[in-house]
């Protein structure tokens, strides 16, 4: 069953940068990072992955090479989404899906729809899928909100409609989703700081971007709040705070990958128009390793 493949540590995985080429080099080391690292799964071509800068054969590839070395130890998603519904539906028509377990597709930015709209948007990208859809609410990339209602709605209107990533901050939205949710509709956090809190009301994990660099720590932190051990993973993400807030001051995958470069495995470079971490950052970063001993 698909929901028991994305419960837990999902990982938006980062693409690794060399020279604005990717490094598949270092994507392997990623890839065999997070997976040792215990997450459940990993997301693809994601915000985090800055998918927005890749070409379509560099989508591909880059998809095709992490499900080729993921080796099915864990289920791969794959993000899919875009303010053109009719061409977002053409692409999830024609695009090799192969191996991977779901789609994660965010609400559509910048149009700045309707609620009627993201339900029909929606609707049309559940029934193109050939595999199960994740929404994705995330209102300070795209602009408007998903409502809990809209969630709902379509929770109840598309059996390929399994999850939502919520990534408003409203925990009280996220409240109502979980009380009004179908059975075994998931609903997972989108903030790694709020995953314990979400998890203890009835949350099903989260989709990290801290994962990507100390995923020991943090999969031990969301396991224990899953099993009901929520003072333990409330004092292990005491001491993950500190480091979860800097991976986003200066912006994600800004701060991630300035955090994976001090540690070794990628570098820190970015594709424009995203720039790379301050000095200040990375010496911060550096220092936040050492004191909560991250590596």
């Amino acid at each position: 069953m698909i929901q028991d493949m994305i419960k837990g540590v999902g990982v938006a995985l980062i693409t690794p940068f060399d020279n604005y080429k990717v490094d598949y080099k270092a994507l392997e080391r990623m890839v065999e990072h997070v997976i040792n690292g215990g997450v459940d799964y990993i997301v693809a071509l994601g915000s985090t992955a800055e998918t927005a800068t890749l070409s379509q054969s560099e989508r591909q590839r880059v998809l095709r090479f992490i499900i080729e070395h993921t080796k099915g130890r864990v289920p791969v998603v794959v993000g899919m989404g875009g303010n053109d519904t009719y061409a977002l539906v053409s692409e999830l028509r024609s695009y090799d899906l192969s191996g991977a377990v779901a789609i994660l597709s965010v609400v559509p930015y910048y149009n700045k729809p309707s609620q009627e709209g993201i339900y029909r948007h929606y609707m049309a990208v559940a029934e193109a899928s050939p595999v199960p859809v994740i929404l994705y609410n995330v209102p300070g990339r795209t602009g408007v909100n998903m409502t809990a209602e809209t969630t709902l709605r379509l929770a109840n209107a598309s059996r390929n409609i399994v999850a939502v990533k919520e990534a408003s901050g409203n925990i009280e939205q996220m409240q109502r989703i979980i009380d009004g949710r179908p059975a075994d509709f998931l609903v997972l956090s989108g903030d790694d700081g709020i995953t314990v809190e979400l998890v203890k009301r009835g949350g099903n994990g989260v989709i990290s971007v801290a994962a990507n660099a100390f995923p020991k720590r943090f999969c031990d932190c969301v396991h224990k709040a899953m099993e009901g051990n929520i003072a333990e993973a409330e004092t292990i993400m005491a001491d993950l705070t500190e480091p979860i807030s800097l991976l986003f001051r200066e912006g994600n995958p800004t701060g991630i990958k300035s955090m994976t470069a001090a540690m070794g495995i990628t570098r820190a470079e970015v594709r424009l128009p995203l720039v790379e971490g301050s000095d200040t950052l990375y010496h911060d970063i550096k220092s936040a390793i050492t004191k909560y001993e991250l590596r």
